[in-house]
């Protein structure tokens, strides 16, 4: 399997789900602004929406979408518990929140990074990310993960939205049980062995 990915951004999700499960899998990195890969090629002419992530799997189909890609991860290898099964509420629990990290605080943090974005328009953003945050925030009391005591996918997503917060202006520390949450899935072996692939930790 290839996942064209760019350091960072949201296919450290999907990257650090492929690890946790324990699937072989080829990193190709994408220039997000150029739309080009590493040789020069036109990364449109491989995902015409431009964007990462995308998974290719080993027969030539290609998977876009982090939340359809995380999903196919966990049920790849169900014993990694990345996923509850299919069908279950507890599967529906966590598309729901896959659902809301993506629509609520992945998609929050566009206009923010957004020149043509006015200063009024970013500070009434960022004042509505922090409210979704603080939402989840208190919905992580006395739960280890979003799930309860099992780390999922959603735990990818979400810890990769919590990395873009210093870019924005937001401070983890506001919200104490995002800021140890982070830290516990920052630990974890899997996680690390992600991000210093991506450059993002030594």
């Amino acid at each position: 399997m290839k996942l064209y990915y760019s350091p960072g951004v949201c296919s450290l999700s999907p990257h650090i789900c492929l690890r946790e499960a324990g699937l072989s899998v080829e990193l190709v990195k994408v220039d997000i602004k150029a739309h080009t890969l590493s040789d020069g090629a036109d990364y449109y002419s491989v995902n015409p929406h431009g964007y990462v992530p995308m998974l290719e799997l080993d027969d030539g189909e290609r998977i876009t979408e982090g939340p359809a890609i995380v999903q196919y991860v966990a049920d790849q290898v169900p014993e990694s518990r990345l996923a509850p099964p299919a069908g279950s509420r507890e599967r529906t629990r966590m598309q729901s929140w896959l659902n809301f990290i993506g629509t609520e605080l992945h998609k929050g943090y566009s206009p923010l990074f957004n020149p043509a974005a006015g200063s009024e328009f970013k500070q009434w953003q960022k004042q509505r990310l922090s409210d979704r945050y603080t939402w989840v925030a208190n919905e992580l009391g006395g739960k280890e993960y979003l799930l309860g005591d099992t780390f999922t996918c959603a735990d990818a997503y979400l810890f990769t939205t919590l990395g873009w917060m210093g870019f924005v202006g937001l401070d983890v520390a506001t919200w104490p049980r995002l800021k140890s949450y982070r830290e516990r899935i920052a630990a974890r072996p899997r996680v690390q062995d992600a991000m210093r692939a991506e450059g993002l930790i030594k």
